[in-house]
């Protein structure tokens, strides 16, 4: 018998919806509360690493994720001149393993939706327009449960509590650990647009007026670009001129992307942060998973990875074990603690790096060591 038998997940994001799918079909009854009043339409691209396609293999949901998405196991490297001209092509590391793409890009309503539809199917229910207020463990209880509060004045009870809420996270606020993500100096502007017919696959441009410009193919006609520059002031109103403006420094597909730069176009600008929780995750019958533990900018692509790692890590302890202990959470925190600061290190790294204008920083061995450690399971 599982160690629960009716989990509450806080979050209908990728992490709260993996897990919520591994414990339904376990036979836990599960219910999902969403802040948001309806399921989300809208959004840009995301880049999946071959250890999220892992997962999502053994969801049961490959097959639709690769039907919408972009897969492609080689990057690209182009210098910032007129021409775009491409320096390398590189066969990536597929840290999913041999018989999965390196990489995949889709857009992430496409990726919430096919979750989202796989957990209703497994027996989850989602809850939406409610918000935590509150958390506390019933001591009384022999068992252990934890109660919930909401924003609608209603009271629920499980047997565990999951905060799967994001950056942000309303449940780690409620449990006490204050940890809260920091700036790390660097900004993104992002746009969903048309994918010009040389897209194939994610190309980076290090230098010219911004740090990296890159660009992920999300499906046969659609791609999210995005440049990286030092962390400012910016008005969301101006984003396409700003980012037409930016991207005139490079060429090749970038002159098509630019063009599709106009007034409708979809463009958002956000300032990287980071964080992590270092040390548990967990406060009695509550524990936080994905970015509610730990974020970072995504200059390894690892965020969305990371994330449905630690649902799958969770379910399966919580699934495998007979009871809550800590025997469990100690193994949930040596699997999950010393991977996710990794990564995080890494990404981090890797902007400091471009901050400070380090030019023979081994970017390569970083990445290899990274991808090394991640090609092994969870």
């Amino acid at each position: 018998m599982a160690a629960v038998q009716k989990v509450g997940i806080v979050g209908a994001g990728a992490a709260g919806l993996t897990a919520a799918i591994l414990l339904a079909d376990a036979g836990v009854e599960v219910e999902i509360l969403e802040r948001a009043d309806a399921p989300q339409t809208l959004g840009s691209g995301i880049t999946l690493q071959g250890n999220a396609l892992r997962i999502f293999r053994r969801l049961g949901v490959w097959d639709q994720i690769s039907a919408k998405g972009y897969p492609f196991s080689t990057v690209g490297l182009r210098a910032p001149d007129p021409a775009g001209t491409v320096l390398a092509v590189l066969d990536d590391i597929r840290t999913g393993g041999d018989d999965l793409p390196a990489t995949l890009g889709m857009y992430r309503p496409e990726l919430t939706s096919i979750l989202r539809e796989r957990a209703l199917q497994s027996g989850a229910v989602i809850t939406y327009g409610t918000s935590v207020t509150g958390v506390a463990d019933d001591l009384s209880d022999i068992g252990g449960t934890v109660t919930v509060e909401t924003s609608d004045g209603g009271r629920r009870t499980y047997d565990l509590l999951i905060g799967a809420d994001g950056l942000h996270s309303a449940v780690r606020k409620a449990i006490g650990i204050d940890v809260e993500p920091v700036a790390t100096g660097m900004g993104i502007w992002r746009a969903f647009v048309e994918r010009p017919k040389d897209v194939v696959r994610t190309d980076l441009t290090y230098g010219g007026p911004c740090y990296i410009a890159g660009y992920c193919p999300t499906g046969p006609d659609t791609i999210y670009a995005y440049l990286v520059e030092k962390a400012q002031e910016r008005s969301q109103e101006d984003g396409p001129r700003i980012m037409s403006e930016l991207a005139a420094a490079y060429g090749g597909p970038w002159n098509e992307i630019r063009a599709n730069l106009d007034s409708s176009a979809r463009v958002n600008y956000t300032r990287f942060t980071s964080h992590l929780v270092d040390g548990d995750w967990h406060r009695g019958r509550t524990v936080i998973i994905g970015d509610a533990a730990h974020s970072c900018p995504p200059t390894v692509a690892q965020g969305a990875a990371m994330a449905v790692e630690d649902a799958a890590v969770l379910a399966e302890l919580l699934i495998s074990h007979d009871e809550v202990t800590e025997t469990l959470w100690k193994e949930f925190s040596d699997r999950r603690l010393d991977r996710a600061r990794a990564v995080v290190g890494a990404s981090v790294q890797l902007g400091q790096w471009m901050l400070d204008g380090v030019r023979d920083a081994d970017v390569p061995g970083l990445m290899h060591g990274l991808s090394t450690l991640l090609k092994e399971e969870a």
